[in-house]
């Protein structure tokens, strides 16, 4: 079953693009599966960051100095 698919035109850094045809033929894929499927992972990766500030939404807020003072307090710093 074939996905209906639409053309957009793009415009692709030089390097990035020679990069991508290299990558392309080593994994026998196409240009543009491979910008498709790193496009559905920046887009996952937006959604599950506004999950977290979603689920974050009530705590409450701390100034930078607070958070400084924290992690030295921890050890972390």
């Amino acid at each position: 079953m074939a996905t209906a698919t639409k053309r957009a035109t793009i415009y692709i850094d030089p390097e990035l693009h020679k990069a991508l045809r290299l990558k392309a033929v080593e994994t026998s894929r196409s240009v543009s599966e491979l910008v498709n499927d790193a496009v559905r992972e920046i887009l996952s990766e937006d959604a599950e960051d506004l999950a977290a500030f979603r689920e974050r939404a009530g705590e409450p807020l701390i100034s930078y100095e607070e958070m400084v003072k924290r992690l030295k307090e921890d050890g972390r710093i």
